[in-house]
């Protein structure tokens, strides 16, 4: 999902620059004028709270605003993301849309501000008042609109600059040199935007070759915690000691120790278009924690796949592959291969369940040759891929 903010001081063109990213990149439109006008309309409950307050001559609350707001998120699933045009307006605002994103598994990608100088603006402004004859927008009215946009929204710009999402674009020219100086910004931030997977199976479904595959065709770094802790076991570190105990009874290792792999593997690659997770997380605790290394990067899971392989069929796989150079110390132990389907279904499950409530999950049928599988593997990722961006 891809989400968009635009700024910029009354007579900036919000409005029509809005309609254009809107059709061009599939977006639902949020304003929040307009979702309080259209609430108050049908007759909700939370129409009919924010017109007694407007009647009252108040300001509707933030509250009763991220509800509609939310309200709206939810009944539009058909929509690669969300433009929001002239919200948040406040710091405050802006936190409370940090909140109800995160909420939603999402977030803000791009906030662009459109720069007008302030002459430009009044004269805008005072033709517009002109042709719907709005005798109310003098010229005292027009400037106190914009003194109050600068006190209020430009402090949102910081907020967001900090994060590093906020774009600077001239508002000055045609309709069509706006919108393409927006797009090339709106672009530009899409290149920035991690495309992270999670590969899920059970033991013998073919993870590791397919993940390593895909993750070669789509330039991601490949993290797969069980490698990455057999090269710590294969070294004698002290993180390789502490899981090695664990790892040869097929019991999941502690979380840290995934934590910090996870993390350096991240830091090492700066300059990456995304990550590629092979089997993690598998617990529900772990879904938290790779969410929340994710959401400190400004970024979060992608999509998720799940390789369906029989029981039966993955015992098949783990005997045959105990018996080739592939074969893996835990391979050898009816006992422990047993153990590890086991966990599996006991423990990872619930995280698929945990995905399929986010309605990012893709479940693949993992039974044919390696090229079979992969050719489904690709087609569901291209179109993940396409509703990531």
């Amino acid at each position: 999902m891809y989400n968009i903010a635009l700024f910029g001081p009354p007579g900036a063109g919000k409005g029509t620059q809005s309609r254009k990213l809107i059709e061009k990149y599939n977006l639902a439109y949020i304003s929040t004028g307009d979702i309080l006008r259209e609430e108050i309309a049908e007759g909700s409950d939370l129409g009919l709270q924010a017109k007694s307050v407007i009647e009252m001559g108040g300001l509707v609350s933030d509250e009763i605003i991220v509800q509609i707001i939310e309200k709206k998120i939810k009944t539009n699933t058909e929509v690669n993301g969300f433009l929001f045009d002239g919200f948040p307006r406040t710091v405050v605002q802006a936190y409370i849309l940090e909140g109800l994103l995160l909420k939603l598994n999402t977030s803000l990608n791009c906030m662009v501000s459109l720069e007008v100088p302030q002459d430009e603006l009044m004269e805008r402004m005072q033709e517009r008042s002109k042709k719907e004859n709005r005798i109310d927008d003098t010229t005292e009215v027009i400037e106190n609109r914009l003194k109050e946009y600068k006190n209020k929204t430009i402090p949102v710009a910081e907020f967001y600059k900090e994060k590093g999402i906020c774009y600077s674009v001239d508002g000055v020219g045609t309709l069509d040199e706006i919108f393409e100086r927006i797009t090339n910004v709106v672009e530009q931030s899409l290149t920035k935007t991690w495309l992270n997977v999670v590969l899920f199976g059970p033991p013998g479904s073919g993870k590791g070759t397919q993940g390593k595959m895909l993750a070669d065709k789509y330039d991601l770094v490949y993290i797969s915690t069980g490698s990455l802790l057999r090269k710590e076991i294969e070294k004698g570190s002290e993180m390789g000691l502490a899981a090695k105990e664990y790892v040869e009874k097929g019991d999941i290792v502690p979380d840290e120790f995934a934590i910090k792999l996870i993390e350096k593997q991240i830091q090492t690659h700066p300059d990456a278009k995304g990550f590629f997770f092979k089997g993690y997380p598998r617990t529900i605790v772990q879904a938290y924690i790779l969410d929340g290394l994710l959401r400190k990067l400004n970024s979060s899971v992608s999509c998720v796949f799940n390789l369906d392989v029989p029981t039966l069929e993955s015992i098949k796989r783990l005997s045959v592959r105990s018996k080739t150079e592939k074969s893996r110390y835990y391979d050898m132990d009816t006992d422990v291969i047993i153990r590890r389907l086991e966990s599996f279904q006991t423990r990872t499950s619930p995280v698929l369940n945990y995905y399929e409530k986010q309605k990012n999950i893709y479940n693949i049928d993992g039974i044919g040759t390696e090229e079979e599988v992969f050719e489904r593997l690709t087609i569901k990722l291209e179109l993940a891929f396409k509703n990531a961006r």
